[in-house]
């Protein structure tokens, strides 16, 4: 029997396309895709039983593009320690906790940046839970870094004569996606510091050019002119933080057509746990560092750099689900207004992984994936933290049902 069309009454429409906020706006849903969206207006007659959602804010579900699954955003370095040894049965219940966790923040894609061994790969391959959330992962597996150099954390070397495309060929991960470590960390004691380069020009083209005939997306960290320029010049789809990349490189970034995930509040996390690092940061260095990348943030947005929300969870302090909200604080802070910040969690984050058939915008066409948070578009993004509803294919998520009195809010609408 052919299902029933359902209608759902916004009262604020947040679309993911980065426009206005539309109000009092009719969803129409047939088969759990969206098959028109108007404005209503008390001329309007509507016969059909709808969901009365005029007093939230309708918004896309969301996407993180910078995660770590295997690891926790704990400031204990106990469990920080512990966590960095991990195997694998170790870490089958915190991914999926970090899972939830996203899930809870209305995230239903993330990309994570790789982990040394390759544990979250095998999870996806080999876990299967009926209770784990709807939530779409990509991952390279395993990161590349130089020997010696910043990545072991993540990451695998070549060996000794091994080229980088090489090492990509032997590893063989064929997961869509690989993983470039080009440059180190940022100094937390000396403003502007910058690394070499991990790899050469010509060996990050070849392996950019051998991913890309293979299908994958490259996403690379890199810090710094020299390790970012290399990497919009291979053609790789996203810098990953990007600190200290400079005016030319965010130019190049336009031109290239390449994204640019700016991580953000990896720095205000370091500032406000410094006590964490036990006098290995100057504090005073990471809030300059915090200022520049918001500096940079402000600038790429008047460029038109493609800039997309991805927040490092996993790093010192930055919570899987939570983080998200504070990297849109600090968008907004830069000058992005807020529904352009969401447009870089939605629209924007779904076409750089690819998603964007089926996550990213509310519109006609696509899934009826939206989130539901209660009072005005002025609350968010905090009120993110307190997701009313999750609706997946039109229909609130059994996995996700905070309210008991949730179905109250069905009510017939008569214009």
């Amino acid at each position: 029997m052919k299902e029933e069309a359902k209608h759902i009454l916004a009262g604020r429409l947040i679309d993911g396309s980065g426009g206005r906020i539309r109000h009092n706006q009719l969803i129409c849903i047939n088969a759990g895709r969206i098959s028109d969206i108007r404005e209503v207006s008390k001329a309007d007659q509507v016969s059909d039983r709808v969901t009365d959602l005029s007093r939230f804010v309708v918004l896309p579900v969301l996407l993180d593009t910078h995660v770590h699954l295997c690891m926790s955003g704990s400031i204990d370095a106990k469990v920080r320690e512990r966590q960095l040894g991990s195997q694998y049965q170790e870490l089958v219940p915190v991914i999926g906790e970090h899972l939830r966790h996203h899930f809870s923040h209305g995230v239903l894609a993330v990309r994570d940046g790789g982990d040394r061994s390759g544990s979250l790969l095998r999870y996806l391959r080999e876990h299967n839970d009926s209770r784990t959330p709807p939530v779409s992962v990509q991952t390279p597996g395993t990161a590349y870094h130089q020997a010696g150099r910043y990545g072991s954390l993540i990451g695998t070397a070549p060996a000794a004569g091994e080229s980088l495309k090489d090492l990509y060929q032997r590893m063989n991960q064929q997961t869509g996606l690989v993983k470039v470590v080009q440059s180190g960390i940022n100094s937390l004691q000396e403003f502007g510091l910058q690394t070499a380069a991990q790899f050469s020009d010509e060996e990050l083209r070849e392996l950019v050019s051998r991913a890309k005939r293979d299908g994958c997306r490259v996403m690379v960290h890199a810090n710094g002119e020299k390790a970012v320029k290399s990497a919009i010049e291979a053609g790789c789809d996203s810098i990953e933080h990007g600190f200290f990349m400079g005016r030319d490189n965010l130019q190049r970034l336009v031109e290239h057509g390449t994204c640019w995930v700016p991580t953000v509040f990896t720095m205000k996390a370091c500032a406000q746990y410094a006590e964490f690092y036990r006098g290995a940061i100057d504090k005073k260095v990471v809030d300059k560092i915090l200022e520049h990348q918001l500096e940079q943030l402000r600038l790429a947005h008047e460029l038109g750099v493609e800039i997309v929300l991805g927040t490092d969870s996993g790093s010192i302090g930055v919570l899987h689900g939570e983080a998200l909200v504070e990297e849109m604080k600090l968008f907004i802070q830069a000058g992005l207004s807020l529904t352009e910040t969401i447009g870089c969690a939605t629209a924007r984050a779904a076409r750089l992984l690819g998603l964007d058939d089926e996550l990213g915008q509310i519109a006609v066409g696509q899934p009826a994936h939206f989130l539901v948070t209660r009072g005005t578009p002025s609350q968010l993004p905090r009120k993110l933290t307190n997701v009313e509803a999750i609706y997946l294919h039109g229909r609130p998520s059994e996995l996700y049902r905070r309210d008991p009195e949730y179905t109250n809010l069905r009510k017939p609408y008569k214009g």
